[in-house]
């Protein structure tokens, strides 16, 4: 077999791609530099708030661009269109487009049914009003769909992401692979890494370590930001004083020196970690207890079966969460029992959970802050001052009250905030810290492939470039939503 080019027969397409980028590129810079220079040209602006079109050369060059990123943008689809059915005879970008057939499927899927019911969707229907909004939203998702697909159905991945290959060390994009048996995948499509393993296979396969730990940590620091920060700002005086103290104490210490010292193998032998784990997972428990109680205060017959059901089951994944092979916490000194392992329904391996724990722990103290910065200003409205006039609880004001009202920002910071654990991930990865040494993971992956980055940079520019996708995604979908939460 022959060695894979990245277009294969759709080649002629190439010398069209570069023009038209070469032509979106002069036209982004003249339009930069055009604005620099003071423009004679006046826009009139209408009754009903409409204005005129540019003129002259600022329109001119406005309209060359938006022509040049449609053909860009068109001249791409036609790449990923063709390479779904025409495989590797595609190149590499259609042996790519085939292997991601179940992401485009979830991703027209998932479109179409927003777009036709955006208006039954509250805030996320009104996401499909932005455009900023729809392509973060559509860069978040394929990467969600890329891990479901890729690492829990291995619809995606090509071959073993642990498996080494003989003779596929460092090999470039496209190589085929040597002694290839019928069943197997015939190419490597984004080469192999420095242990002969497969980089396409790998990078989906630790997509979904990321998309799934970045926003279950994020949700859980909030449980705990949220449930400590709502009171403080309500209540105010010497809880608010307490609270407040131990959150700058933790906000005080580097992010990144923190990390280090959470998931150093010395501090998980003393057990830290998991009994840090035992704290902070018991918060969303303590919040959903409050919020169904506060909510159901005045109707005894539901909220009590309610509770025994809602929380029984959360007690349940709370002790399968902090158990790990029937243990809590075991080291050479002691062992602290946990759940049977036939009760230990979910599986959280320990390196995992440390660094999910120490995700919460670092992000906490932020939400704290910004949740108590919101109840302070929020209780002062007159709503609360009329909850309160009918005698309703303080946890109903805070958690049925103010919450509400302050979920527009709590939201886009929600967003934002699994960005920034996104790279936190990648950066405790890069330094082999946390996760185990053959981890697929964007960040270990960067790691193994940046010591031959001047020879052979696909195993860590590929990672690079998802880390930075999702992240850019996770950007724009936070603008997107704060777009459209303050039209509300």
């Amino acid at each position: 077999m022959e060695q894979l080019t990245w277009t294969g027969a759709l080649s002629p397409l190439n010398l069209f791609l570069f023009l038209a980028v070469a032509v979106l590129v002069i036209a982004i810079v003249s339009q930069i530099l055009l604005s620099l220079v003071p423009s004679g040209d006046v826009r009139m602006a209408h009754a009903d708030g409409t204005m005129d079109a540019d003129k002259g050369v600022s329109g001119f060059i406005g309209m060359i661009t938006q022509y040049a990123l449609l053909v860009t943008l068109g001249i791409l689809v036609i790449y990923v269109l063709a390479g779904i059915f025409m495989g590797t005879a595609a190149g590499i970008i259609g042996g790519m487009a085939q292997q991601l057939l179940p992401v485009w499927i979830a991703l027209i899927f998932t479109f179409a049914l927003s777009i036709t019911f955006k208006r039954k969707l509250g805030l996320y229907g009104k996401l499909f009003d932005s455009t900023v909004g729809m392509i973060g939203f559509g860069l978040v998702m394929f990467w969600v769909f890329a891990g479901f697909f890729g690492g829990v159905l291995d619809l995606i991945v090509t071959h073993d992401t642990l498996s080494q290959y003989s003779g596929m060390k460092n090999k470039v994009p496209g190589t085929p692979l040597r002694g290839a048996e019928d069943g197997d995948y015939q190419y490597f499509l984004l080469g192999g890494d420095n242990l002969a393993r497969d980089v396409f296979s790998r990078l989906f396969d630790g997509a979904w370590l990321v998309v799934l730990i970045a926003p279950m940590a994020t949700l859980f620091a909030f449980m705990v930001g949220i449930t400590l920060g709502l009171p403080a700002g309500y209540y105010s005086g010497r809880l608010d004083t307490v609270l407040s103290f131990f959150a700058n104490l933790i906000l005080a210490f580097p992010v990144i020196l923190l990390f280090f010292l959470l998931v150093t193998p010395e501090m998980i032998e003393t057990g830290m970690p998991n009994y840090m784990a035992a704290v902070l997972f018991f918060f969303p428990i303590v919040f959903t207890c409050v919020l169904l109680n506060s909510r159901f205060y005045t109707q005894p017959t539901v909220r009590t079966p309610l509770l025994i059901i809602v929380l029984g089951l959360m007690f349940w994944a709370y002790a399968a969460l902090i158990s790990n092979d029937g243990a809590i916490v075991e080291n050479d000194a002691y062992t602290l029992p946990g759940l049977p392992n036939f009760l230990d329904w979910i599986d959280m391996p320990s390196e995992i959970l440390v660094v999910f724990v120490s995700v919460v722990f670092v992000n906490s103290p932020t939400v704290f802050r910004i949740v108590r910065g919101l109840a302070l200003d929020i209780k002062t409205r007159d709503y609360v001052a009329a909850a309160q006039t009918r005698g309703e609880g303080p946890w109903y004001i805070m958690l049925w009250e103010i919450l509400p009202n302050a979920r527009g920002p709590l939201i886009v910071d929600f967003c934002l905030r699994i960005g920034y654990t996104t790279i936190l991930l990648g950066t405790l990865g890069f330094f082999g810290l946390g996760l185990a040494s053959e981890s697929p993971d964007w960040g270990t992956t960067i790691n193994a492939g940046r010591r031959l980055l001047s020879i052979y940079p696909h195993a860590a520019i590929a990672p690079a470039v998802s880390l930075l996708t999702l992240v850019l995604g996770l950007n724009l979908l936070a603008d997107g939503l704060r777009e459209e939460s303050l039209r509300d």
